[in-house]
């Protein structure tokens, strides 16, 4: 009888242990898919500000050509 219980309690804990294993390791999935998340957002954030910089320079640069054209083209 006394056996009988200990088996049980065994199997009850290990159900435990193995539950908890199981929850531990969704939970380090979950943290680890949304990291891969946030990091790819973060570098899709990161490039599309680099290449919105970059058109404005480019727009800069052309806009300050332009005007030194039409400055030289009005001094001579």
């Amino acid at each position: 009888m006394i056996v009988m219980l200990i088996m049980v309690v065994l199997v009850i804990v290990i159900k435990m242990m193995v539950i908890m294993i199981v929850m531990v390791a969704v939970m380090v999935v979950v943290m680890g898919v949304v990291m891969v998340v946030m990091i790819v957002f973060v570098l899709m954030v990161v490039v599309v500000v680099f290449v919105v910089m970059m058109v404005i320079v480019m727009v800069v640069v052309v806009v300050i050509m332009a005007v030194l054209v039409a400055v030289l083209v009005l001094v001579t």
